[in-house]
């Protein structure tokens, strides 16, 4: 899956493990690094639903549109669908199975 960011520092952040580290902690920066790894592994977003441990769902509310899989408790990797057009189902629901680029917005507790 091809991964976007965005903005260009939080791009820098995901590509540099001192500044993981330094900004998230080690814990979360490893988790991160392999969250983000498991994405851009993924041929589709799909594929994300087979890992239990990301419990990788659509969020609702004002997040609407917006996709997250779990860190360390309570923070997320927010990211949405990024093909132009957002790839649908019949439904108007998202279609996982075509999803093949994503951007990431942030790592945050989305509970708050």
């Amino acid at each position: 899956m091809v991964i976007l960011f965005k903005t260009v520092k939080l791009e820098k952040e995901c590509n540099n493990k001192n500044l993981l580290v330094k900004r998230f902690g080690a814990r979360r920066a490893n988790l991160l690094k392999r969250r983000l790894n498991e994405l851009q592994a993924a041929d589709t977003l799909d594929l994300l639903r087979c890992l239990p441990q990301a419990r990788c769902h659509e969020l609702k509310g004002n997040r609407k549109g917006q996709l997250s899989v779990d860190l360390d408790h309570p923070f997320r990797l927010i990211f949405e669908p990024a093909d132009n057009p957002i790839p649908k189902k019949k439904d108007g629901g998202l279609d996982w199975t075509k999803v093949t680029k994503i951007r990431v917005i942030g790592v945050e507790d989305t509970h708050e």
